[in-house]
């Protein structure tokens, strides 16, 4: 192939297990490769991203991706990597799961492509709902031992009690081997030779080339492949992919673009360095030019400006992107008071989310709010009057990033979008007075 797919693959720090011989399928010919999601909501987080990028890394590479919504395997739950039992979805949660994931994954690969290397979206519900619970134990329960099973660290550590597990129920156990057909399905019906998906995944995943191997043998060449990419990490040992507001969410409604733009703004200087060759599709000479670049002057946080660009305009858009570095770039706005004023309402909103709001009347705004009112009598933003006046004396408070003395009257001229004040208390603890 033109572009070397694990060649590209493994200098980004994407490679972490891969069968013997997959490289040479890849670099042979044209190869059909799959990668399941679980569709345990009705969205994906970045923590999907790094799947996403493979599949499309693979298209680009000239090969065939395929992904795959688990709507059989979501009604069982993945024993990877957990430490109890999930809780099973309805059909009708797991129905509107299974089409959020497909709007999703559409955003990222163009499902209706006339190339001859197309994306394609499949769910093994399709193919697994008419399979009957005699036919399974038969046709496949019988090619794998339960002893293959039970080597898996997956099923070792909720045997072992590690992690505080309770075990593991037959429901849960089977999941490798329903993974696994699905591998022998696409194997079968789409010439899909590999899989891939993250290191928890290598025990299901090789599970499939085996069970792929012992459901054709006898035919030439009946050989399936395996590779998984490292689960994303910090550099701190805190948790990809989650903020103090829980997971960052592909789906703006979610997750605003403007924190999905701040929460990799905010990576730090080795977190960046990793993930900019992760997360973006530039070049490596690009790539190794920017952290050169960095390291002369990191102050001007050049890797995490990029980082940020890059993958908020994959994910959503260039002119959201745009919004985003606007909205960040008027927080430090010497004419904030202003230029605040110029962004949508949403926005506005998503910028200042989380911080603590406190409604007040329109009628009773006109009467006049003086600051002892607007921090702490008619707020309670403030725990006392007192606090209130000893942070004034302070010279500590400012309206809408202006300060402002214990005689300052708040007026229809300090409103944005006719309903919002931000009230300050030093540089970082803000408040939203929202007239109503």
């Amino acid at each position: 192939m033109a572009n070397k797919f694990v060649e590209e693959l493994r200098w980004r720090g994407m490679v972490h297990d891969i069968m013997p011989g997959t490289e040479e399928q890849l670099d042979k010919e044209m190869t059909t490769a799959y990668i399941g999601f679980d569709p345990t909501s009705d969205s994906l987080h970045i923590g999907s991203l790094v799947p996403i990028i493979l599949l499309v890394h693979l298209k680009r590479a000239g090969h065939k991706p395929v992904a795959l919504v688990g709507g059989a395997t979501g009604m069982i739950g993945d024993p990877s990597g957990k430490s109890d039992e999930r809780n099973l979805l309805d059909e009708v949660a797991l129905e509107r799961n299974v089409a959020g994931i497909k709007r999703v994954l559409s955003r990222f690969l163009d499902f209706n492509s006339n190339d001859k290397n197309a994306p394609v979206l499949v769910n093994n519900y399709d193919w697994m709902k008419d399979f009957s619970f005699i036919e399974f134990a038969r046709d496949v329960g019988k090619r794998i031992t339960v002893n293959y099973m039970m080597a898996k660290d997956s099923v070792k550590k909720r045997f072992s009690g590690e992690e505080g597990s309770v075990g593991m129920s037959f429901t849960e156990f089977t999941y490798q081997l329903i993974q696994g057909y699905d591998f022998h399905y696409l194997y079968k019906t789409m010439d899909c030779k590999l899989q891939m998906g993250g290191s928890d995944q290598w025990g299901n995943i090789t599970t499939g080339t085996e069970l792929v191997r012992r459901m054709h043998d006898g035919e030439d060449q009946a050989k399936a492949y395996a590779m998984t990419c490292p689960l994303i990490t910090k550099a701190d040992g805190s948790k990809f992919g989650k903020s103090e507001g829980g997971n960052i969410w592909l789906d703006a409604d979610k997750t605003s673009v403007y924190k999905f733009y701040q929460f990799w703004l905010n990576s730090t200087d080795e977190d960046a360095e990793k993930y900019i060759k992760i997360f973006t599709f530039l070049d490596r000479e690009t790539i190794e030019k920017l952290i050169e670049d960095h390291k002369e002057t990191p102050h001007l946080r050049l890797l995490q400006k990029r980082l940020a660009e890059e993958i908020t305009v994959f994910v959503h858009s260039r002119e959201d992107y745009e919004n985003a570095v606007k909205a960040s770039e008027i927080l430090f706005s010497k004419d904030f008071k202003n230029e605040i004023k110029q962004l949508s309402e949403g926005l506005f909103l998503d910028v200042f989310e989380g911080v603590k709001q406190a409604e007040i009347s329109a009628a009773e705004f006109n009467e006049g709010i003086d600051m002892i009112g607007a921090l702490s009598a008619k707020t309670n933003f403030l725990s006392s009057n007192g606090d209130a006046r000893r942070a004034l004396k302070e010279n500590a408070v400012a309206v809408n990033k202006e300060k402002v003395k214990e005689d300052y009257i708040l007026s229809s001229e300090d409103l944005i979008h006719d309903k919002y004040v931000i009230i300050s208390r030093g540089k970082k603890t803000n408040f939203i007075l929202k007239v109503v």
